[in-house]
């Protein structure tokens, strides 16, 4: 049966009345160009240039795109007073730099996620953004994914009661060849990719109390860091949150599932995009609540998937902020908190033990 007569769920990301803001984009890889720019370009946004250091990658880019201007040098954007929003998307070691330096010529910034490797350098990036009096928001787009996004709708209203237990489990191979500076990046899987699901479960579930990690590798892997993960948050209440990774399954018999277990019902499905990455498909999702028809699953029909759609939402959600000067859903000091249990994550795998992202 399915879920839509019985209740409206909120999963679509909402662009604010004005949303013809100045958009330079920094950074013109792979990610811009599949993800970042067809968003964009679906909720028709002003995109004004862009620029890579790689002078023919942006040049490439604006051609593929539309856009009308290829930015000889960052500091060129920064002299546009007609850009009002600079969309970094660069490897995190380099963010801190080009954050700093737009914030200090009046810009609003979305940044790459993670926003830094190193916790002193978010922090530096999200106080600056304060002082400036400029919004920061980080690219933490899966919370936006359309399967993730209406369980936390729902979860919200109470149809599952109070959550008990929460997974998410994925087992797929990754196609590492994508991006090669990873293979030999000392942090992998927990940094650059399960980082999606902890902000994920912060963002239906908040933060959790505990945090205990462990880390491995696949014989014979390229890649010079962690590819397999379990991780485990655990909450004050009793909620327990499992997300299980293996990058290297070369079985066929892949899966990428989410479940949110309460004490008046259950939600599962499926995250589409990493069936078939990056091409995907849409995700599916079940609720089986006494709340609504306690003797039935019923079906949610969801449209869009994680890339592109869901890369709107981070955007929009600085937008929403900057129109009504209030604060983006992933504000670069809210973002500290996701970046904490990434270091909890990795700490506990080095000592073993469990570790209080507070205390880092």
């Amino acid at each position: 049966m399915t879920v839509a007569p019985l209740l409206e769920i909120d999963y679509r990301p909402q662009l604010p009345a004005r949303h013809n803001h100045g958009i330079a984009i920094v950074g013109c890889g792979g990610i811009v160009n599949y993800a970042h720019l067809p968003a964009y370009r679906a909720n028709q946004l002003n995109i004004l240039g862009c620029f890579d250091v790689d002078h023919d990658a942006a040049r490439k880019t604006a051609a593929a795109h539309a856009i009308p201007r290829v930015y000889a040098s960052l500091d060129e954007i920064l002299a546009d007073q007609a850009v009002e929003i600079v969309d970094i998307a660069v490897p995190a070691w380099h963010q801190r730099e080009i954050a700093l330096r737009a914030l200090a010529a009046g810009k609003h910034l979305l940044c790459q996620k993670p926003l830094a490797e190193d916790l002193a350098d978010a922090r530096v990036i999200a106080t600056a953004g304060q002082r400036a009096g400029r919004k920061v928001a980080v690219n933490q787009q899966m919370r936006w994914s359309a399967g993730i996004a209406a369980a936390r709708d729902l979860v919200a209203h109470g149809l599952i009661g109070t959550p008990t237990d929460a997974q998410i489990q994925v087992s797929t191979s990754t196609p590492w060849h994508m991006w090669p500076w990873l293979r030999d990046a000392p942090r992998l899987d927990v940094m650059y990719h399960s980082i999606h699901y902890i902000d994920s479960m912060r963002s239906i579930l908040g933060d959790p109390e505990w945090v205990t990690s462990s880390h491995t590798t696949y014989p014979g892997q390229l890649e010079r860091a962690e590819t397999k993960t379990i991780t485990l948050l655990d909450y004050a209440s009793g909620l327990q949150a499992l997300i299980a990774v293996n990058h290297h399954d070369e079985s066929g018999d892949t899966y990428a599932i989410y479940r949110f277990l309460g004490t008046e019902g259950v939600i599962k499905g499926t995250i589409g995009l990493l069936y078939n990455y990056p091409d995907g498909r849409p995700d599916t999702l079940q609720i089986h609540s006494r709340r609504l028809v306690p003797d039935m699953w019923l079906d949610v029909t969801l449209e869009g998937r994680w890339i592109p759609d869901a890369f709107i939402g981070p955007m929009a959600g600085l937008m929403t902020a900057i129109e009504a000067d209030g604060v983006p859903p992933t504000d670069a000091s809210d973002n500290l908190n996701t970046l904490r249990i990434v270091h909890a994550a990795y700490r506990s795998a080095a000592e073993r033990r469990a570790i209080r992202p507070a205390d880092l």
